[in-house]
């Protein structure tokens, strides 16, 4: 392995005159260069490819999703979206990204370029992995569909509580109609019965 030294390594450079091979755990600290979309490729750090885009960051630039300062040049380990030309990253910042997104939300966090900047990051080594996002997957925001239940006046009189409520009638719950995130009871504000909408103070 050009990388540690050690036996066993299975990956070839591409680059028909090149006899380095690597182990596939050391590609990215040897910074080696393996493309996981067809055909496969895999470059040692002397042939691997480097991004196509003509620009480099202003001095004092964050990177996009850490917010810590990316390198003053493109490099291995800094990156930039060939859309905008402005969002830079570090290369282990968008390659969690690309594995919480999945290919089909993946885009650029700055313009939100997704066609360029998949096959970019595709030749460039980065791995996304062909499947909807983590966060679809584990419903981690299922919760954001469900519909305010609970009578937020400052003192509910329904004797069921605040979390009950009747279909029509005093006990009605009436969700604001600007925010729908706080209800009352019709008779809790004072409400008549012929009022369609209510507006909480936030609003």
């Amino acid at each position: 392995c050009c990388v540690c030294g050690q036996s066993g390594a299975a990956i070839d450079c591409c680059v028909a005159d090149c006899d380095l091979s690597f182990h596939l755990p050391c590609a990215k600290q040897g910074g080696c260069v393996t493309q996981f979309v067809r055909p496969f490729r895999s470059f040692c750090p002397t042939h691997r490819p480097e991004q196509r885009v003509e620009v480099t960051p202003e001095p004092g630039t964050i990177c996009i999703i850490c917010m810590e300062p990316v390198d003053e040049r493109k490099t291995f380990n800094t990156l930039v979206c060939p859309a905008c030309r402005n969002a830079w990253f570090h290369r282990d910042c968008i390659q969690g990204q690309a594995l919480h997104s999945g290919y089909f939300a993946f885009q650029c966090p700055l313009c939100r370029n997704d066609d360029l900047f998949i096959s970019s990051l595709h030749f460039m080594g980065i791995r996304i992995p062909f499947r909807p996002s983590s966060w679809e997957i584990n419903n981690a925001f299922d919760e954001l569909g469900d519909r305010h239940r609970r009578c937020d006046a400052s003192e509910c009189l329904f004797p069921g509580g605040r979390e009950e409520a009747e279909s029509d009638g005093p006990w009605q719950l009436l969700l604001c109609s600007s925010c729908a995130a706080e209800g009352t009871h019709r008779h809790c504000s004072g409400l008549k019965d012929s009022i369609t909408s209510w507006e909480c103070h936030g609003c």
